[in-house]
């Protein structure tokens, strides 16, 4: 019997009805403006909020997708837990997960290659409700033809469990690393953007670590980061926002970035 992860934060993230959500997905990816680039990027950093706070900062790391919809195969999702604890990276016991715009199938040949590591677990309470994978999956449906799903929800782990994981999954053109996070949470406007101005460019210099009052993802991040920098990848920083200059007011705002990270150097695109 197929066990199927239902949406569980569709009408409060993003909607919950088919036609709402692709029409809002695909507004969000048209306001976006892509930089131009030779090839696709390897690995992507996107926020996780509701669609009307970090949706068009989202869509600008998702809009470079657009020339790799037949080649990516499979997509390895990290995203910090924020309901339900867990030591280690936490694959789900799922087959498919489902959205408004449909089922997306797990990938159990690439979860078989991780599964013997000691940081590596199974919950499907840490799956059940959280928003910071999910958020990420109408984009991905909207833009890539045909791919299988490797979400993780990141708990305590070290830079260096989240590296090995990603290692091993790593793979050639037909495989996407996301990790999804936001950075500072409930700071005044003028202080987020100072101590977010500082995040990103430690992740453009490939520096962790990121601490989790710099980002609630701050564990899987330098986790990709440390993984960039033995593969090499170059880190381009696409947007750098709050919620104060998308939907919320200035009083306590919440930081959004996103990172576009490329197997070629910098100066070669």
């Amino acid at each position: 019997m197929t066990q199927i992860r239902p949406a569980a934060v569709a009408g409060a993230f993003y909607p919950a009805q088919m036609d709402a959500l692709a029409s809002a997905v695909n507004a969000l990816l048209r306001d976006a403006a892509p930089v131009l680039q030779a090839a696709p990027p390897k690995a992507l950093i996107v926020p996780h909020a509701g669609y009307v706070y970090s949706g068009p900062v989202a869509a600008s790391a998702y809009a470079l997708l657009g020339k790799a919809r037949e080649a990516i195969r499979r997509v390895v999702l990290l995203g910090p837990v924020h309901r339900v604890p867990v030591r280690g990276l936490a694959l789900p016991d799922a087959d498919a997960f489902v959205t408004p715009l449909g089922a997306i199938p797990v990938d159990h040949e690439a979860a078989a290659l991780i599964s013997a590591l000691p940081q590596v677990v199974e919950s499907a309470p840490a799956h059940a409700w959280e928003h910071s994978l999910e958020v990420q999956l109408p984009f991905l449906q909207t833009l890539l033809a045909d791919f299988r799903l490797l979400p993780l929800a990141v708990g305590d782990a070290s830079p260096e469990e989240v590296a090995e994981v990603l290692d091993r999954l790593w793979g050639g053109a037909e495989t996407l690393i996301v990790v999804s996070s936001d950075l500072s949470h409930f700071l005044p406007y003028e202080a987020a953007r100072k101590l977010d101005a500082v995040t990103a460019q430690s992740i453009l210099d490939l520096r962790g670590p990121i601490g989790h009052q710099q980002a609630c993802g701050g564990t899987p991040v330098n986790g990709l980061l440390l993984a960039a920098k033995r593969h090499g990848l170059s880190p381009r920083l696409l947007d750098l926002r709050n919620s104060g200059d998308t939907a919320g007011d200035r009083e306590r705002v919440v930081g959004y970035a996103a990172f576009a990270f490329y197997e070629e150097p910098a100066d070669a695109r």
